[in-house]
C-alpha cells in the first residue's frame, strides 16, 4: 500500500498513511506495557516453571528442578490429585455456565432493545451487578453477611435452599431426564450469579442490535415475514459474530474469575505456600487447557458466524 505521496513536489502522507499512523498511536500504550512489563514477567514465569527457588537473606536462588525440569509438570498431572480435580471442575463449570450466559445475556438485550419508556434505567439495571460485585461489595458477598441476615429475620440457609429447591419440584412434575433437571435447577439457583456475570456481554450484544440496519425489518415484514422468522433470517446471522466475542470473554471470565477454584489454588500455592516453581508450572497447565478451549470453541462458532459485506 502506499502511504506517501507527492504533493507540490514533497513527500508527504497519504490517507492511508495517516491511518496507520493513527493506528500504530492507538495501540502504542499496549505495545508498551505488553513488550515492556507484561513480556518479560512471562518470561519469568516460564523460567520459575522449571526452576526450584531457594529463598535466603539476601534474595533468592533458582536451581534447575529435576527429571530435565520437568519434576513440576510431572507433578501436578500425575501426583497431585487436587490439582487435576480442581482442573476438571473448572472445566465443568465453565462448559455448565457458558451457554446460561451467552443465553441470558442475549435474550436480556434484546429485551432492552424494545423502544418503551424508561429504557435507560432498564439498561442501568441490569449493568449495576457489575458495579455492585466489584470491591468491597464483592467481599462482603463473599463472607458470611448474608446467612446472618437470614438467621435474624428467622429463616435458614437450609429453609431458603428447600424453598428454591427446583430439582424437587421437576422430579416430581416432569419426566425429564436426571441430568437435564440437574442443569435446570443449578441454573435456577444460580440466576444471581448467572446476572452478574452478564453485563459486559449484555451491552456487546446490544451495541450489535443496535447496528442492524431497520430497513432489512422494514423489507422482510413487507414480504410477510414474522416476528419469529426475523429473528432466525435477520437477527440472529447478524449477531453472529457478538455471539463469538461473548463467548471467548465469557469462557476467559469464568477460568479467571476470583472464585474460581484453580486460581485460588495457584495464588496461594505461590505467595502463601511460597513455591513459586510448582505454582508456575500449574498455572502454565492452565493456562495451556484455556488456550486449547479456546481454540476449540472459536474454531466451532466461526463456522457459523455470519459476516455482512457491504460490497
Amino acid at each position: 500500500m502506499n502511504y506517501f505521496k507527492k504533493r507540490n513536489g514533497k513527500l508527504r502522507l497519504s490517507l492511508t498513511g495517516k491511518e496507520a499512523v493513527a493506528g500504530v498511536l492507538f495501540i502504542l500504550p499496549f505495545l508498551i506495557g505488553f513488550f515492556g512489563i507484561f513480556l518479560p514477567l512471562i518470561v519469568e514465569s516460564i523460567h520459575f516453571s522449571f526452576t526450584n527457588m531457594e529463598v535466603s537473606s539476601t534474595g533468592y536462588v533458582l536451581k534447575p528442578a529435576a527429571d530435565n525440569g520437568l519434576e513440576h509438570y510431572l507433578r501436578a498431572l500425575t501426583i497431585d490429585p487436587d490439582f487435576n480435580l480442581q482442573l476438571l471442575t473448572s472445566i465443568g463449570q465453565m462448559a455448565a455456565k457458558v451457554p446460561l450466559v451467552i443465553i441470558f445475556s442475549f435474550f436480556a438485550a434484546t429485551l432492552i432493545n424494545q423502544k418503551f419508556h424508561g429504557r435507560a434505567i432498564a439498561r442501568s439495571v441490569f449493568f449495576f451487578p457489575v458495579i455492585l460485585t466489584s470491591g468491597v461489595i464483592m467481599g462482603l458477598e463473599n463472607s458470611d453477611l448474608l446467612l446472618q441476615t437470614l438467621s435474624t429475620t428467622g429463616e435458614s440457609a437450609e429453609d431458603m435452599a428447600s424453598f428454591l429447591n427446583m430439582a424437587r419440584f421437576l422430579s416430581e412434575y416432569t419426566n425429564l431426564p436426571a441430568s437435564v433437571i440437574g442443569f435446570l435447577s443449578d441454573a435456577v439457583n444460580g440466576i444471581y450469579d448467572i446476572v452478574v456475570a452478564s453485563g459486559v456481554q449484555i451491552l456487546i450484544f446490544l451495541a450489535g442490535l443496535q447496528s442492524i440496519s431497520p430497513s432489512l425489518y422494514e423489507a422482510s415484514s413487507i414480504e410477510g415475514a414474522t416476528a419469529w422468522e426475523n429473528f432466525w433470517k435477520i437477527t440472529f446471522p447478524m449477531i453472529s459474530s457478538m455471539i463469538l466475542v461473548n463467548s471467548v470473554y465469557t469462557i476467559i471470565d469464568q477460568f479467571t474469575n476470583e472464585t474460581n477454584e484453580m486460581m485460588t489454588t495457584i495464588r496461594d500455592t505461590i505467595f502463601v505456600d511460597v513455591k513459586y516453581g510448582y505454582g508456575s508450572a500449574m498455572a502454565w497447565i492452565y493456562f495451556i487447557c484455556i488456550a486449547v478451549i479456546l481454540i476449540i470453541v472459536g474454531g466451532l462458532i466461526s463456522r457459523k458466524v455470519f459476516y455482512y459485506d457491504e460490497r
